[in-house]
């Protein structure tokens, strides 16, 4: 068996949303002090046409659950998009966490060749597993946690280089 997929995803999926999670965490430590509302930060966005942080955060753990899920051929859950709180997104970060977490690294064994198809409205994407992790799904959700860092880090909230990568 090779689990590599399985190591280039869940794994930096965890790490990841565990950062976001601790740079939450800053973002409300910085809250009080400043002394705002931390509510207000969630509808913040670096450019008119973009999503805003909560958003970003939703879109970010529903990749990491939708990768997951799509190679190891598991069900994928739906998470409603409701949050509006910082328990609420903090929730649905460790829900992400618990959720990739139970799929076993056997389950990624031939996800490499293992044809993922993505449906958006009436367009319809293949790709290969590898393809799918490397080109689509990878990006897309670094795109995410890297948008949502950099909201906070916008707003004022002291986060660097370290908070974004996390533990290693």
């Amino acid at each position: 068996m090779n689990p590599a997929l399985f190591d280039a995803t869940v794994p930096a999926f965890t790490r990841s949303l565990r950062a976001l999670d601790a740079c939450l965490d800053k973002a409300q430590a910085h809250a009080e002090t400043v002394g705002f509302d931390i509510t207000s930060l969630f509808g913040a966005r670096l450019a008119p046409d973009m999503f805003p942080l909560g958003r970003q955060i939703q879109i970010a753990c529903d990749f990491a659950k939708g990768v997951s899920a799509r190679l190891a051929q598991a069900d994928m859950p739906n998470f409603e998009d409701t949050e509006t709180t910082l328990a609420e997104y903090k929730a649905r970060i460790a829900n992400t966490i618990a959720l990739i977490q139970t799929l076993p690294a056997d389950a990624f064994a031939g996800a490499e060749t293992r044809q993922i198809v993505i449906m958006r409205k009436d367009t319809k994407r293949e790709y290969s597993g590898l393809d799918y992790a490397h080109h689509a799904g990878l990006p897309n959700f670094y795109f995410h946690v890297t948008t949502a860092y950099n909201i906070l880090r916008h707003n004022g909230v002291l986060i660097g280089k370290k908070d974004f990568i996390g533990s290693v």
